[in-house]
């Protein structure tokens, strides 16, 4: 479907970890060996959270920068990834799994200080995209732009509580979302993960229906791989508190991503704090 990784930590440049590792987000744009498509060469979209933007009167809004694009391709994404310095950004490749190539399909998708995207699939959701679309706040309804799914499940979550309690609400979006799914014979709805933040947190979530879902895996802390691998330089562009929660692995070394269980959700907040608890018991 997609390939995607959520930063934060120290102020770094994107580049890092979108172009410079061993499997960056880019190389997965054309060889993807996790997943469900080798080659995610549908567009992309880069969205991050300027430095100083919480003193600049923005209330802490991202960037956005989303092309139809294939990322192996697109000049613009290695000089924004190289220009940008940032301590928190997410990175999106897609394969488009029948929504059109358009720029308004890309993610991450944006919502005032929020940013959001996904990888997987509702299914069948022309069967029961009109029920989810009744069930949006009025005033958030005019605001999709695109027609995916994902974008649909990012504006259900902000109608049932996402500002107040992001792990609750994305819960209540699922739920809903195999409610309805179920209602019109599609048996197992919901397939993905999720990643979601308000600039200051990262919640990311590993769920499906069947109890299969697509690949996510978290980097451990740096001081431990720094202990691991006291001499691989590359980890001198790391700061203490840095981490990524990503589809698949950006290095082969060993032990330094851990596989997310499935029905898992992820927490980065602030200062490299990070735990991760249970998430929507199978239904």
């Amino acid at each position: 479907m997609c390939r995607w990784l959520a930063y934060s930590g120290e102020s770094l440049h994107p580049s890092a970890l979108v172009l410079d590792t061993a499997h960056s987000l880019v190389a997965q744009s054309l060889n993807s060996p996790l997943g469900a498509e080798t080659v995610n060469g549908d567009g992309f979209g880069l969205g991050w959270y300027p430095m100083g933007a919480m003193g600049d009167g923005r209330a802490g809004v991202p960037a956005l920068f989303r092309s139809i694009e294939p990322a192996w391709w697109d000049e613009n994404l290695r000089e924004l990834t190289q220009a940008i310095e940032t301590e928190l950004f997410f990175a999106h490749v897609r394969a488009a799994a029948g929504p059109p190539i358009q720029q308004t399909n890309c993610h991450p998708f944006r919502h005032g200080r929020w940013l959001f995207m996904h990888n997987g699939a509702l299914a069948e959701f022309h069967r029961y995209r009109r029920d989810l679309m009744l069930e949006l706040d009025p005033e958030l309804f005019p605001l999709i732009r695109g027609t995916t799914d994902s974008e649909v499940l990012f504006h259900l979550a902000l109608t049932l509580g996402l500002e107040q309690d992001p792990i609750a609400a994305v819960g209540r979006a699922i739920r809903r979302v195999e409610d309805a799914g179920r209602a019109h014979d599609v048996p197992q709805p919901m397939q993905g993960t999720v990643a979601v933040t308000d600039g200051a947190t990262i919640w990311a979530f590993r769920y499906s229906s069947s109890g299969r879902s697509r690949s996510l895996f978290h980097s451990i802390d740096i001081p431990s791989l720094r202990e691991l691998y006291p001499d691989f330089e590359r980890l001198d562009t790391f700061g203490p508190t840095a981490r990524v929660v990503v589809s698949e692995p950006l290095t082969d070394l060993p032990g330094a991503f851990v596989e997310v269980p499935e029905a898992t959700a992820v927490i980065i907040g602030p200062g490299g704090d990070f735990r991760q608890e249970p998430f929507l018991a199978a239904a």
